[in-house]
């Protein structure tokens, strides 16, 4: 049967930034969902602070919809995703980024709607919870501060991580395309700035949400590497495939590699829709 690819978003993402992918994967006969975590897409915050002429007192004080939304209401919502498609068929589940964090705990609790796990570039916590990879010598050279050039508000007191995407300091600019987009152009950078929403929420789950070996390591898996990203480094990358074959020694890792930065392949997707595609059929 027709697999279905299930598309999981990283942070201040959503479903839209999937779309050049599905129709690459749509003109090569796949089928696929991108979801909308709770609080994302149309479930997001843009308050009138946001918009021009901005108002900044309003943007770090205006409540936001995603405030108090976990890790469990993340993988809660994918399960139920999961589950309608499964019953068409084979499901591939593919997370990019921080969206590698939901898919694996859903893959902790659910191992048994998902015929295929793929991570993107995204975060598979093993040994370590997600935020102390970030002081591993891996992550050396990421630019830790470069949203803080733009953090609108205390997220204590909003209770969610708000960014303004729309700033116009070239510092803070500058520092987002290092990190995200470096082999893109000004423009397509831009473009995809203005795709990010402002909130984020906070929880990344604990060591209960790493990767467990008798679920989620019961289901095979792919590593696409992105050889030019400096926000998830190769690094780290290659840390995780590490970490995640040693858990799972009998079920390694499948690894690709893309060239490119950290969303480069979504705005120029035909490689990663023919690897993705390769995948395609069933393996379980």
């Amino acid at each position: 049967m027709q697999p279905t690819f299930v598309l999981v978003h990283g942070a201040f993402s959503n479903s839209f930034s999937f779309a050049p992918l599905q129709a690459e994967l749509g003109l090569l006969g796949h089928r696929s969902v991108a979801v909308d975590l709770p609080g994302h897409g149309f479930e997001a915050t843009f308050t009138h602070a946001y918009q021009t002429p901005q108002d900044p007192e309003g943007l770090a004080t205006t409540p936001g919809a995603i405030k108090g939304v976990t890790l469990a209401d993340n993988a809660a919502h994918l399960i139920g995703i999961l589950e309608r498609a499964k019953q068409n068929g084979p499901v591939i589940l593919v997370s990019h980024s921080r969206g590698g964090i939901t898919a694996t705990a859903a893959a902790n609790a659910r191992p048994d709607l998902i015929d295929r796990i793929v991570y993107v570039s995204a975060w598979c916590p093993v040994d370590l919870d997600v935020n102390d990879y970030y002081a591993e010598p891996e992550m050396a050279s990421v630019d830790a501060a470069a949203l803080a050039l733009a953090l609108a508000g205390n997220p204590a007191e909003l209770g969610l991580l708000r960014v303004n995407f729309r700033t116009a300091d070239p510092a803070a600019l500058a520092a987002f395309k290092s990190a995200f987009f470096a082999d893109g152009t000004d423009e397509e950078f831009l473009t995809f700035l203005n795709t990010f929403q402002p909130d984020e929420n906070l929880d990344v789950g604990t060591s209960a949400d790493r990767a467990q070996a008798d679920t989620w390591g019961s289901i095979p898996k792919t590593y696409v590497r992105l050889a030019d990203d400096t926000s998830l480094t190769p690094a780290m990358q290659d840390r995780l495939i590490r970490e995640g074959n040693a858990l799972t020694p009998d079920n390694p890792y499948e690894v690709r590699t893309l060239e490119g930065s950290h969303l480069k392949w979504l705005v120029a997707p035909a490689a990663a829709a023919r690897v993705l595609g390769d995948l395609a059929t069933p393996t379980r």
